[in-house]
């Protein structure tokens, strides 16, 4: 996924968060800018809204999907999303990184069984979590994501 500038291309990836804490949201989108990654960035609250889009608006536009995924959600379970996405045809190609402050060796294993391509664990140390999502940023500018179909 080559970083994007902010008036990104049809087929610039778009980068779909779905976390419910505002703070992690906004620490997560300035690090992304700050390792140079400026693809636009869709962030939803819970997992309904961004089922909504990823099964509608977001399949409709055929552009190439990244998932940044939290476990923890107001309405459902952040696995619950990403059965549904690797059950989807037409998403399953897309990356889901899981970010989440769970760090239980069955729930990372339940991650991978169900499909993620990564796995993170915030760290609780505002600092250290903000330089993790730098790194991160710094791998997403390099991958390659496949358009949806």
């Amino acid at each position: 996924m080559s970083a994007a500038t902010p008036t990104a291309s049809p087929l610039a990836v778009t980068i779909v968060m779905v976390e419910d804490d505002e703070g992690h949201a906004r620490l997560i989108e300035k690090n992304l800018k700050r390792a140079g990654v400026f693809n636009e960035v869709k962030h939803f609250r819970d997992g309904t809204s961004a089922l909504d889009f990823l099964v509608g608006a977001g399949r409709a536009e055929h552009r190439p999907l990244l998932v940044l995924l939290d476990l923890n959600l107001p309405d459902m379970s952040g696995f619950d999303i990403l059965a549904k996405l690797k059950a989807d045809p037409q998403l399953r190609a897309a990356p889901v990184i899981v970010l989440t402050t769970t760090d239980d060796e069955r729930e990372i294993r339940r991650g991978y069984e169900l499909g993620c391509s990564v796995y993170i664990t915030k760290p609780v140390n505002y600092e250290t979590f903000a330089q993790a999502v730098r790194q991160l940023g710094l791998f997403l500018a390099v991958i390659q994501v496949p358009p949806t179909p």
